[in-house]
């Protein structure tokens, strides 16, 4: 086992936890084991600021290349350029909180375009492109604890992050900036699943299988096994089936570098977070993996 980081967290025990008058989270995880549903729950309370990246990242950081893409889409048919060259409609992303698609959609897949797929070069691209914005929207939240605080006075603020957030940070690296951005903000909090989880995840993904964001070396070895395992050129390659088949990869490599995040910070179990119901459970439940790391430690 590793030997945690050598950081101080901004709440050094249960107790000072409780007490705070200004709780400050942040939760990560797989996607799909609870992250948005807990952080929208402690935002219905009315007590708490509600930072969401991928919101950020396809809004603030993504939007213009989001509507730009549907426009492009939208100038191949005669009857809608001649609307948009004259002003008469406007396309425009509607990207919430729970609905993302615009920012999945836009990340896009790679393969044959006539099933969807996008060529490799605009792919990686746009993989790119949301690396970039991941980082940018993480050291956003500083930013957000204070709008939060000075301009709406919330109390407490909690930071739904997305499911690539390992990827675009080394948590071996003591001065990694985003990390070190966050960890001196707010409590960094690991959402892990089990076995079971994970299966049910993949079945999941199965059914309905969605862009994401991948690091680039793991990209590149998947990319190159899969053309290699099914013999196919770059051009030819079925959107659907190369992420699906990507996904279970996916999820192996990214189990230790949560893993390796944790340390940042402190662990709850995703069983754990499904029974919670209430910011009171919420706040109970960080304390008492506040408390078991102490213990550790």
């Amino acid at each position: 086992m590793q030997a945690p980081i050598e950081l101080s967290m901004i709440y050094a025990s249960a107790d000072q936890w409780r007490d705070a008058a200004s709780k400050r989270v942040l939760f990560f995880g797989m996607s799909g084991l609870g992250k948005t549903r807990l952080a929208a729950m402690l935002r219905d309370t009315g007590h708490w600021f509600h930072y969401s990246v991928d919101y950020r990242i396809g809004t603030r950081y993504m939007g213009e290349a989001i509507a730009d893409n549907a426009k492009r889409l939208a100038m191949q048919v005669p009857l809608l350029r001649e609307l948009l060259l004259s002003d008469s409609i406007y396309i425009g992303s509607n990207i919430t909180f729970e609905n993302l698609a615009p920012l999945s959609s836009y990340l896009g897949k790679p393969g044959n375009a006539a099933a969807g797929g996008l060529p490799l070069t605009e792919y990686l691209k746009r993989q790119d492109q949301h690396r970039e914005a991941e980082v940018a929207a993480l050291l956003d939240t500083g930013h957000f604890i204070d709008r939060a605080a000075d301009l709406y006075g919330y109390p407490h603020f909690v930071c739904d992050s997305g499911g690539s957030i390992c990827e675009v940070v080394d948590p071996a690296r003591a001065d990694d900036p985003v990390l070190r951005h966050l960890s001196e903000r707010v409590l960094l909090v690991h959402i892990a699943g089990s076995e079971a989880h994970t299966e049910t995840l993949i079945q999941r993904f199965d059914r309905a299988p969605k862009p994401m964001y991948y690091q680039p070396a793991f990209l590149a070895t998947a990319c190159a096994d899969y053309l290699a395992e099914h013999g196919r050129r770059e051009e030819d390659v079925d959107p659907d089936a190369f992420i699906r088949w990507t996904y279970a990869r996916a999820l192996a490599h990214r189990a230790p570098l949560y893993a390796a995040m944790a340390r940042w910070g402190v662990t709850v179990e995703a069983a754990d977070v499904a029974r919670v119901g209430s910011e009171a459970e919420a706040v109970e439940l960080v304390a008492d993996a506040l408390a078991a790391r102490t213990q550790e430690g």
